[in-house]
């Protein structure tokens, strides 16, 4: 953490001061890509907020209106349900998500309508048991 800046000391020369000792203890010189310049995307017009957008990929964050976020979230499941190892597993990813989509149409959130209902559980499973070759 660092100090408190003094009374009757100007900000600028505070921080000045603030970053010629931590460059002096060399910790600007163990940073990750130091030395190196900044990636660009040479191809892609310039975005003001490219730096927000990596650290949110980085981090896995979304930023998806709540609605969009459970339709990808619901399209995922059922590619996860036509490809889940047993019916059990398929059954459970389908049930999850369904709740997930009832509770969302009964209390609609903020931003775009769902567009989505619930799926047949027993439809999704004849199609699993088709794509598989299960009887």
């Amino acid at each position: 953490m660092t100090e408190r800046k003094p009374p009757g000391v100007g900000f600028e020369s505070w921080t000045d001061h603030q970053i010629r000792r931590a460059e002096s203890r060399g910790d600007f010189a163990r940073l990750a890509g130091a030395g190196r310049p900044l990636p660009s995307e040479v191809e892609a017009p310039y975005d003001e907020l490219w730096w927000i957008r990596r650290k949110m990929a980085r981090e896995g964050l979304s930023a998806l209106p709540p609605a969009l976020a459970l339709r990808k979230e619901a399209e995922d499941a059922l590619t996860d349900a036509l490809a889940a190892p047993s019916e059990y597993r398929a059954r459970k990813i389908i049930e999850d998500v369904n709740a997930k989509i009832r509770a969302m149409m009964f209390r609609p959130p903020p931003g775009p309508p769902l567009g989505k209902k619930p799926y047949d559980v027993e439809d999704v499973l004849r199609r699993r048991r088709e794509r598989t070759g299960e009887v």
